[in-house]
This record gives C-alpha cells, structure tokens and sequence, in this order.
C-alpha cells in the first residue's frame, strides 16, 4: 500500500508540472527591466560596436590587421580579438590602435 501512495504522489506532481514557452522577445522584455542587466548590455552593445568602428577603420584604410598589429606594437591577434568584439579592451591598447589611424581617444 505505501508503494501505491507514492505512485500516486508521483503521479499528481508529474501532472502539475507545466511547460511553458517563451519567445526570445518575451525573455528579453522580462530581464531588460533588470539594472544589473540594463548596465551589462549597455557595456557590451559599445564594446561590439567599437570593434566594429575599428574593423571599418581598417578595412576602408585599406591595411590588414597584420599591419595595423606591427604599426601598433602589437600581435595580429590582438587585432582579431578587438574586432571580433569578443573580448573587452584596455585603454591602452586602444590607444596604440588609434594612433595608427592618426586618431585620438578621448573619454567623454
């Protein structure tokens, strides 16, 4: 009889449990009203459209990153990295990749 009792018990909580489906434009409605999240995608959002000002600088200079990389002091993939958005960047760095394209950082 305790076999059949906990059959039972299995049975209503297998039961009870729900699936519930939700789009991507649902999941991002809920967690964008979250400040940590609000802050965490306001970083990444600039730090991928920086590499790709960075990949377009390049690329309509007409230099390879293994030339921007020997002008800037640097391995070429360093270069890939920054571009490929992937990877946060110091300021540093930034500026060695600035100055091959005669341009300055300046924090605002």
């Amino acid at each position: 009889m305790k076999m059949v009792a906990k059959k039972n018990k299995i049975n209503k909580k297998n039961s009870a449990t729900k699936l519930v489906w939700y789009t991507a434009e649902q999941t991002f409605k809920k967690v964008s009203k979250n400040k940590v999240f609000q802050q965490a995608y306001k970083e990444e959002t600039a730090r991928i459209k920086l590499a790709k000002q960075i990949r377009e600088l390049r690329t309509t200079s007409g230099l390879t990153q293994r030339v921007v990389a020997q002008r800037a002091g640097m391995p070429q993939s360093v270069i890939a990295r920054v571009e490929g958005g992937e990877h946060g960047l110091s300021l540093e760095t930034l500026s060695k990749i600035a100055t091959v394209f005669g341009k300055k950082v300046q924090l605002v």
